[in-house]
């Protein structure tokens, strides 16, 4: 292995749960205020993923007060606490981008049994 392999598994995290497009899943997050730090949880819908390895990032989106949010998490990075599979997706595409159009029940997502 070359050097650049060794040094970027280190720093990734082994307890990974598995999780794919169209997953729900709660993210928990590590949020500095002044001299404090605290857990905050994101919990949302899987609508990409890119990269892979140490740079392997999620997009999240959820919709709070009919207001669509969606936050790019770093997967392997320290500030993460833990990554939650709620629910499965069945999806059949990639990337669900898609779903920034929709609105009420058309933007929801089947569920894999």
């Amino acid at each position: 292995m070359d050097l650049v392999q060794i040094l970027s598994e280190q720093h990734m995290k082994p307890e990974l749960p598995t999780m794919d497009v169209g997953d729900t899943v709660r993210v928990s997050v590590k949020v500095k205020e002044g001299s404090r730090e605290r857990v905050q949880v994101f919990e949302g819908t899987i609508i990409a993923r890119k990269h892979g390895g140490v740079t392997e990032t999620i997009t999240v989106r959820r919709i709070s007060y009919n207001v669509g949010c969606e936050k790019v998490f770093p997967v392997h990075s320290p500030t993460i606490v833990g990554v939650e599979t709620v629910r499965r997706g069945k999806v059949r595409r990639a990337k669900l981008y898609y779903l920034r159009d929709r609105v009420g029940k058309r933007a929801k997502v089947k569920q894999r049994i």
